[in-house]
This record gives structure tokens, C-alpha cells and sequence, in this order.
């Protein structure tokens, strides 16, 4: 069984920024890599980052290239994602979760494990 643990929501004017962080506990030698969604209300679950424990190798959503910055400490089994410049429609919910497998990381479909999710809301 593997536990995530998401932090660092908050609220958060325009332009601003936001640290979160995932703390994953458990089965986690048998993680590939962890990726951050997010989801607001009435959309579906989106991809915003992921990471490949391994590599360091990061991929990113358009829509977040250049804000955000997806990092992890292998030591602590942490993986953070650095959200600068946000934008209110940044606003949701956002998850980290865990895969094992080496197969397309923008898919919630890959992630067998899932955090409870932290609110980022961005307002003025």
C-alpha cells in the first residue's frame, strides 16, 4: 500500500505563487515516476506535471510551461511542484499520485495511487 500525503494549498492573489508538496509513504521503491493534476469544479481531472523518480526526467502541460517547476527529493520520497505566475484559472484541486508503470504520465488512467488533494485558489 502506498500512502500521498498533498500541502501547501492556500489562497493566493494573481501572480503570485505556491509551493506544494507530496510526501509519499509505503510501497514506494516500486514508484516510476508522480505526477501532479488538478481538477475544478464541473471539469474533468487534468495533467499538470510529472517527474520519473529514476531520470529527474519532467514533463509539463502546456498550459503551465514556464510557471511551474516539478522537483523531487529521492532521499525523503518528496516530490514538490513550484507554481509561480498563477493565474485564477489555475484555481482547482490538486492531486499528486504514484505509478509503477513506464506508460503515458499525462493519463490518469497510468496513477494506481492518488493523494486527498489540496485547494489552490488564485483571487484577487
Amino acid at each position: 500500500q502506498v500512502q500521498l500525503v498533498e500541502s501547501g494549498g492556500g489562497l493566493v492573489q494573481p501572480g503570485g505563487s505556491l509551493r506544494l508538496s507530496c510526501a509519499a509513504s509505503g510501497r514506494t521503491f516500486r514508484s516510476y515516476a508522480m505526477g501532479w493534476f488538478r481538477q475544478a469544479p464541473g471539469k474533468e481531472r487534468e495533467f499538470v506535471a510529472a517527474i520519473i523518480w529514476s531520470t529527474g526526467n519532467t514533463y509539463y502541460a502546456d498550459s503551465v510551461k514556464g510557471r511551474f517547476t516539478i522537483s523531487r527529493d529521492n532521499a525523503k520520497n518528496m516530490v514538490y511542484l513550484q507554481m509561480n505566475s498563477l493565474k485564477p484559472e489555475d484555481t482547482a484541486v490538486y492531486y499528486c499520485a504514484t505509478t509503477p508503470y513506464a506508460s503515458v504520465l499525462t493519463s490518469p488512467g497510468t496513477y494506481n495511487y492518488w493523494g486527498q488533494g489540496t485547494q489552490v485558489t488564485v483571487s484577487s
